[in-house]
């Protein structure tokens, strides 16, 4: 199975999608999502941006090697909350939920600032 095969099913299921539902809202056919899925036929780049903007993640995440842990939770995701702690993470994440796109881009902006000073 290749890896954007493996990624899209992982995604997919995450998502609690079926087959059918994922190949309705990107408008592909289901025997196209199941080669997809079991590496058969490997999808061009603008059914790849379907496809991620129907499981709302980045084209990249379909494209990159993903390694989940029992959890679901992808290795480096897990890395960092362990280095963390879950408190704090806890507390960024509940935090950043609330902000918007842009909210979150001036934030990353002032960290950038305050780590050179």
């Amino acid at each position: 199975m290749s890896t954007v095969g493996n990624n899209i099913k992982f995604f997919r299921k995450q998502k609690g999608m079926s087959i059918r539902e994922l190949a309705i809202k990107a408008r592909i056919g289901t025997q196209t999502v199941t080669k997809y899925e079991t590496g058969e036929q490997i999808p061009d780049t603008s059914t790849i941006m379907k496809i991620s903007t129907v499981l709302d993640i980045p084209a990249s995440e379909l494209l990159e090697h993903v390694e989940p842990n029992m959890s679901g939770i992808d290795q480096e995701l897990e890395s960092l909350i362990n280095e963390l702690g879950i408190k704090k993470t806890k507390l960024i994440l509940r935090r950043a939920k609330e902000f918007t796109e842009e909210d979150f881009l001036h934030v990353m902006h002032m960290l950038e600032k305050i780590k050179k000073t």
